[in-house]
């Protein structure tokens, strides 16, 4: 499949997902959405014309879709039309989106291929007013389908894409409380999920350590699976809340690459949906030597990870 427009949100994206440490940047804003992030989506999504509304699409909301339309389409600019109208929430900018996506060459009428028709086939995507996604969809609500027209480049022909939404996913841990183990550091939430961590009066512990503090009903993450988390992250030695993704953005990473490996090891094995505290001595964190407050090196680590969703490895 290719990485251009809205393929770009696909399981080819994941070589982008390998990012080194956990202040990177990562793809979807965590605003919370308002009245005017809703009329601002509505208003972004692009117009059907004569393109999008020569294709005929059919088969079921969620599943591959199969298109008919006379070949070549002409293509000249971004057009949507609805196929199918949902009846469920309405999409607003900021919104954590799962959706599927069936892709054609408008040229030939072949399928460049399909992706998000089943669990963990797709990480969810930030929809918003200046986003491909967020022009094609506006304000859709959940259970609609679209097709668009993508015009061409000189490095790929034009497409045709079916996209459905499936569901918006919440941007915190949605999973069923499990009793905290003590002595270990505790958690406390604030009305939007974020986590404040409070650390015990006693040495860090010598050796990895983590507990579920939720457990979600998602798919299982395995080593590289590409996965969207809110974390934040606290120093046992310092006491300083050294970095966090609240208030900006989730993070995407994939298992086993470009994280610290008590990163990758806290949300192993764990299920989308699940919060998990994780305690990450120097060995699985930033290496052994002088506390340093810049690298974090010899420092033992606290993570509190909310899952959010997973993209296995193909």
């Amino acid at each position: 499949m290719r990485t251009r427009s809205l393929v770009a949100f696909s399981v080819a994206a994941l070589a982008a997902l390998a990012l080194a440490g956990c202040s990177a940047s990562a793809p979807a804003p965590t605003s919370s959405p308002s009245a005017t992030a809703a009329a601002d989506l509505c208003t972004a999504k692009v117009a059907s014309g004569t393109s999008s509304d020569a294709i005929k699409v059919s088969g079921a909301v969620g599943k591959e879709a199969t298109v008919s339309f006379t070949k070549p389409l002409k293509v000249t600019d971004l057009q949507s039309t609805v196929v199918t109208a949902g009846k469920g929430e309405k999409l607003k900018s900021g919104d954590l989106v799962q959706f599927a996506l069936t892709e054609f060459n408008a040229e030939t009428g072949a399928k460049n291929g399909s992706v998000g028709q089943g669990e963990g086939s797709l990480l969810p995507q930030a929809v918003s007013a200046d986003s491909i996604l967020g022009k094609v969809l506006g304000c859709a609500a959940v259970g609609t389908r679209v097709v668009s027209t993508i015009p061409g480049d000189e490095s790929s022909p034009a497409s045709v894409d079916v996209v459905d939404v499936l569901k918006v996913v919440p941007n915190a841990a949605w999973g069923a409380a499990q009793t905290p183990k003590a002595g270990l550091p505790t958690v406390a939430l604030s009305a939007d999920g974020t986590p404040k961590v409070t650390l015990p009066k006693t040495d860090a512990p010598k050796t990895f350590e983590k507990e579920t503090l939720k457990k979600g009903d998602g798919a299982k993450i395995a080593k590289g699976d590409g996965v969207l988390v809110q974390y934040t992250g606290y120093s046992w030695d310092t006491g300083k809340n050294f970095d966090k993704s609240w208030g900006s953005q989730p993070f995407s990473f994939q298992v086993g690459q470009g994280v610290v490996q008590g990163f990758s090891d806290a949300v192993t094995g764990e299920t989308v949906g699940s919060q998990v505290l994780a305690v990450l001595p120097p060995s699985v964190a930033y290496g052994t030597g002088k506390i340093n407050d810049k690298d974090l090196k010899g420092q033992t680590l606290v993570f509190v990870i909310d899952i959010l969703g997973v993209q296995h490895a193909q």
